[in-house]
């Protein structure tokens, strides 16, 4: 579990596509600020908002292997050497939870549409795919690209949010784009929420 709140910002050192582990998953290795000796073989991190797990490791990088599934849900397909990426270790009992619970498990690849710059803040627009829309409400809660954010607006298939110049400078969203594509994960309340309903409803 995470929780949203982004403590790095990484870089991909290398892609190495189809040729690491059994199963022939892709290979990114990612260059980081953390104390890796802290971080162990077969922790969880998150990627954008993607749940990895660390296979080897060295001083300020580690790697994971990413699965074919993983790529096609994902914005990970596009990465390349070079790419910024939002990280986030696992939470642990100790840690504060300053945003919301969030389970590193993308619902979907959304778009940012606009972006404009408002009295200091910036608000983005982003589509999101129809089948997570029903999971985005005003003033709850999302994540982008692994980012805990605080819905604005929305409607159908679109929402905006607001992030100040902290959070800007402290993640990748401030260097987002309109045509940019992100990592989306619905509210987990919402989505168990929905799983509710639909069960009680194919009981009457």
């Amino acid at each position: 579990m995470f929780t949203g709140i982004i403590t790095d910002i990484g870089t991909v050192k290398s892609v190495t596509r189809g040729t690491g582990g059994e199963w022939g998953d892709t290979r990114m290795d990612i260059a980081c600020a953390y104390d890796t000796s802290t971080i162990d073989i077969g922790a969880s991190i998150s990627h954008a908002g993607a749940c990895m797990t660390v296979i080897e490791k060295g001083p300020n990088w580690y790697a994971f292997e990413v699965s074919d599934e993983s790529l096609d849900k994902t914005t990970m397909s596009d990465w390349a050497a070079g790419r910024k990426i939002n990280l986030e270790r696992a939470l642990t009992g100790a840690d504060e939870l300053g945003g919301h619970l969030v389970t590193g498990h993308v619902d979907g690849v959304g778009t940012l549409t606009a972006r404009t710059e408002i009295a200091g803040s910036l608000k983005l627009d982003f589509t999101a795919p129809d089948h997570i829309a029903f999971g985005i409400a005003p003033k709850g809660s999302i994540t982008v690209d692994g980012v805990s954010l605080t819905v604005n607006e929305a409607s159908g298939s679109t929402f905006s949010v607001n992030i100040i110049p902290h959070t800007a400078q402290a993640t990748t969203l401030g260097g987002l784009q309109p045509g940019d594509q992100v990592n989306l994960e619905i509210d987990l309340i919402a989505r168990y929420v929905a799983r509710y309903l639909a069960h009680m409803g194919q009981k009457t």
